[in-house]
Parts: structure tokens; C-alpha cells; sequence
């Protein structure tokens, strides 16, 4: 068991979440019961996610993808009324972290997505150090490259580029950094991963010699908030239960 304000404290020092510039705040958004003996993680704090830590006796929702976005409408009616309501009855914990959980070198989406797929990190790029460079030594062309993305993500990425090419300078951002594509490719990479795709990419990426590859928003970022969820658990010896809610994104 820790207490709310012990978790959160060591969540801001472990992700360095002073250190972003982000969409909306990081850490504990909502306040829930004090002592906290079972988190559940997730990719989005939706309502069905609430609904299922409820079933679970969670104390505490960590996600990725929490609530309160610059620039979104404040008032609390509709979806954002059935989400809070639903947390606030169950006395539920809601932390959430963005781009600190993108960014941590050792939890984070990107690492976490790296490591699955046997690639060797070596260097940032973009804004932040988000983006990520590397190369991936079990897969030499750009169809291998998707195949084991097929494999981990359970999604059939979108390639832009031709399948026999060789992979190269490899780049990563997981979500929707899909206008980071000029910066992976002046930061020298050959093949460029991210999350989704827009209208403007595939041009970029067939007129500028670079491959790009689109694996889901939601895909690519499951593993992030699930290891920070296993690193509490370790850490504090509190239960931790991972729940996927599906999202074609």
C-alpha cells in the first residue's frame, strides 16, 4: 500500500515531468481515496476503461492519455460528464502522463516499443529528444520491418515505400508524430515509424526518399504505461493490472 500523494511524488521525480512542455497536465488529475493497494493502467482514460478498473477494485487509473487538453472545452458536460462522474462515484485515482511517458528512456513508449522489436537505440531528435534513432539488426528490409511489427502490434502497418528496400537509419516516435517526418529525415534516417498517418505524409515520404511506416496510435503505445505500471508494483509492492481497451486508431 502507498499513500496518493507518495505515488505521485515519486511518478513526477521517475518521469521528470517538470521538465515537458505539454498538451495538459501530468500527474494526478483526479483525487481519489487516499491509500492506494491496486492500480490499473491503460492507454486512454475512457469511460469503459473506468468501468472495468471499477470492476477490478482499482484505487488508481494510470494512463497515458488523460483529461483536461489546452485549448478543449472546460465544461464538464457530456462524455466529460459520464467519464468523471463514473471516476469520482468509484472514489478512483486518476494519474496520467503524456510526454514524459513518450520520452523516458527506460519505461517510456519508445523504449518500450525498441525493445520489442530488438531495435538498438542511439541517439533523439525533434522537440524534446521525443523523437528516437536507431537501427534494427533483425530486420533488414522494409518487409521484414513490417512483418515483426504485424507480429508485436497485432496491426498491419501502413508502408509507404518499397517492401525490398533495406530498412537503414532507423527512426521512432510512437502516436501521432506523423509530421515529425521531415525531422527524421533531416536527422539522417532512412525509415521512419510512427503511429498514424496524414495526407501531407506520403507525399513527404515519397518525394524526399524516405520509407514511413503508420502502426496505430493506440498500438504503438500499450507497452509504456504498462511497464511504468510494473516498475510500481516492484517498487511498492501494490497489485498492477493492465487492461486493453481496443482502439482502432
Amino acid at each position: 500500500m502507498i499513500h496518493r500523494e507518495q505515488l505521485a511524488a515519486h511518478l513526477r521525480d521517475f518521469l521528470r515531468t517538470d521538465s515537458f512542455e505539454d498538451y495538459g497536465p501530468n500527474g494526478l488529475q483526479v483525487e481519489g481515496r487516499a491509500h492506494i493497494r491496486r492500480v490499473v493502467s491503460g492507454v486512454t482514460a475512457s469511460l469503459a476503461l473506468i468501468e472495468r478498473a471499477v470492476s477490478q477494485g482499482a484505487d488508481a487509473i494510470l494512463v497515458h492519455h488523460g483529461w483536461f487538453w489546452r485549448g478543449e472545452d472546460p465544461c464538464v458536460v457530456g462524455q466529460k460528464h459520464k467519464r468523471l462522474a463514473a471516476l469520482i462515484a468509484a472514489d478512483i485515482n486518476l494519474f496520467a502522463y503524456h510526454l514524459p511517458l513518450d520520452a523516458h528512456h527506460q519505461v517510456g513508449n519508445n523504449a518500450q516499443l525498441a525493445a520489442g522489436m530488438g531495435w538498438q537505440p542511439d541517439g533523439r531528435f525533434g522537440k524534446q529528444d521525443l523523437g528516437w534513432l536507431g537501427s534494427a539488426p533483425a530486420q533488414e528490409t522494409l518487409a521484414d520491418l513490417a512483418a515483426e511489427l504485424t507480429r508485436k502490434l497485432e496491426r498491419v502497418p501502413v508502408l509507404v515505400g518499397d517492401p525490398a528496400a533495406r530498412v537503414g537509419r532507423l527512426a521512432w516516435c510512437t502516436g501521432a508524430a506523423q509530421g515529425w517526418i521531415d525531422q527524421a529525415h533531416a536527422a539522417g534516417a532512412h525509415t521512419y515509424i510512427s503511429g498514424e498517418i496524414s495526407e501531407p505524409t506520403a507525399h513527404f515520404a515519397r518525394e524526399m526518399g524516405i520509407a514511413y511506416l503508420a502502426c496505430g496510435h493506440h498500438a504503438t503505445e500499450r507497452y509504456g504505461v504498462q511497464a511504468l505500471g510494473e516498475h510500481l508494483a516492484r517498487s511498492f509492492g501494490i497489485e498492477h493490472v493492465f487492461i486493453d481497451i481496443d482502439n482502432p486508431a
